[in-house]
């Protein structure tokens, strides 16, 4: 470890006033907390400052545990130059820690999450977590500060805020004021005294949908890695929150990114899960969106009667009058909306592009197109795409002109993928002289540059 990074693991120590043989004492506690046996003692505490030898395994994140619980506050191991080459560490260990460094990266451009990678592997983390242990992990500590209802309503409120701006304006639009809250505010207060249950819960849901939001904003930039490690962590958060309905929506959030990229791999299996957790826990605009994503799945993979089956479930539960509706699955807009949209996209792929059109135009009757301008761009381009696929070049190049003039100022690349998914299509329009064509390449080129 370079010098400049051993200062700060030897300031931290000193902020929290204790020996080594006081902390080396700590981390071998919290190693037994967690099932292991650590022989730690103020010998490797020195070695670890002084920056001869790095913690090895899990060590670095008992020590930066056990600083945590001296100082009263969130110490993650980036914090104290224990930083890792990647990501490798944010899918699992304990999600406070986790989502405070991974919004410390944002905010820091560090390269580590720039970097990251989506992987397929990492949509089935759900199957595979443990939440028993973390939730004891979690439960462990004991927070000198008092978190009240009005902490929570505030978090919540930044949320709604900054998901109406992403709407209108892009991912890119507030990323860093987002994560910086995240970081700095939102994820330490997880670590403080709740009065009650419900009130804790609630916090790790605000938390959770926070995460969410940063997921989100990182995937309509393009940064799959980051969003995938956001949805990761967020599910983690809403296990502790609400570990039916909340976590499966987080579960459906994994699953929907990996469609998108067209990664159906564990998809199928990620949202029969969710639906396991969430049937019977949450209303029927939350289960519909469960339903279609299962469809999506189920399409993708060439189990169409399956597709089918899902598409009526989606449609059953969205009659169903039974709200109120959580502001995990509100922040999608209108349950509707989604569906018709979804089904639209469940319908390409089984090369329904009759279907597919009805369907993206009902979604666009359900979206407020001011408060919704990103999800009316990006159906306008795909009602395009479907109408071209039946030869209607006139339409698609009118329904592709009303997308690029929604897109105008927003910082999105979904937006510039979808323009530029358009300009072999157009070129071939030019050459047959279809009115618009050239004028709307033209446009399409200065989108683009």
């Amino acid at each position: 470890m370079p010098t400049d990074v051993n200062s700060r693991l030897r300031e931290t120590i000193h902020a929290a006033g204790c020996t080594y043989e006081a902390l080396a004492k700590d981390v071998r506690r919290i190693a037994a907390e967690n099932g292991e046996l650590l022989q730690t003692n103020k010998s490797a505490i020195s070695h670890w400052a002084k920056g001869t030898r790095a913690p090895s395994g899990q060590a670095g994140q008992y020590l930066a545990e056990a600083l945590s619980r001296r100082l009263g506050r969130v110490v993650t191991p980036t914090e104290i130059g224990l930083q890792p080459g990647d990501a490798e560490a944010t899918s699992n260990g304990d999600p406070v820690v986790t989502v405070t460094d991974l919004g410390r990266a944002d905010v820091e451009r560090r390269r580590f999450l720039a970097i990251a990678a989506f992987t397929t592997a990492g949509v089935a983390m759900p199957l595979l977590h443990d939440h028993e242990a973390t939730s004891r992990m979690l439960r462990a500590r004991t927070g000198r500060s008092l978190v009240g209802a009005e902490d929570i309503d505030v978090v919540r409120q930044i949320t709604a805020a900054f998901s109406a701006a992403d709407e209108r304006l892009g991912g890119g639009h507030g990323l860093t004021t987002v994560t910086a809250y995240l970081a700095d505010t939102a994820a330490p207060m997880l670590r403080g005294r709740f009065p009650s249950e419900p009130l804790r819960q609630a916090a790790f849901g605000a938390v959770a949908e926070l995460a969410y939001l940063a997921g989100w904003k990182h995937h309509d930039l393009g940064h799959e890695g980051a969003a995938q490690r956001y949805y990761q962590v967020g599910y983690q958060l809403a296990c502790e929150a609400d570990p039916h309905g909340h976590a499966a929506w987080m579960m459906r959030a994994l699953a929907h990114q990996a469609l998108t990229l067209k990664q159906p791999h564990h998809c199928v299996d990620l949202v029969e899960g969710a639906l396991r957790r969430g049937l019977g826990h949450v209303d029927g605009q939350t289960e519909a969106l469960l339903h279609i994503t299962h469809a999506r799945a189920y399409a993708a993979t060439d189990a169409s009667p399956s597709a089918a089956r899902a598409l009526l479930a989606a449609e059953d539960a969205l009659l169903r009058d039974d709200g109120p509706q959580p502001t995990y699955s509100r922040v999608s807009g209108p349950a509707a909306g989604t569906v018709a949209s979804h089904t639209a996209r469940t319908l390409t792929d089984l090369a329904d592009h009759i279907g597919t059109e009805q369907q993206h135009r009902d979604a666009l009757t359900r979206w407020d197109p001011e408060k919704y301008k990103r999800v009316h761009a990006l159906t306008h381009a795909d009602l395009g795409d479907s109408l071209a696929a039946q030869a209607r070049a006139d339409e698609a190049v009118a329904a592709w002109t009303q997308a690029l003039v929604l897109m105008e100022g927003m910082t999105s690349d979904r937006t510039r993928k979808a323009i530029s998914s358009i300009r072999s299509t157009l070129a071939v329009y030019q050459r047959r002289r279809v009115p618009g064509a050239a004028d709307l390449a033209r446009r399409a080129r200065e989108a683009l540059a």
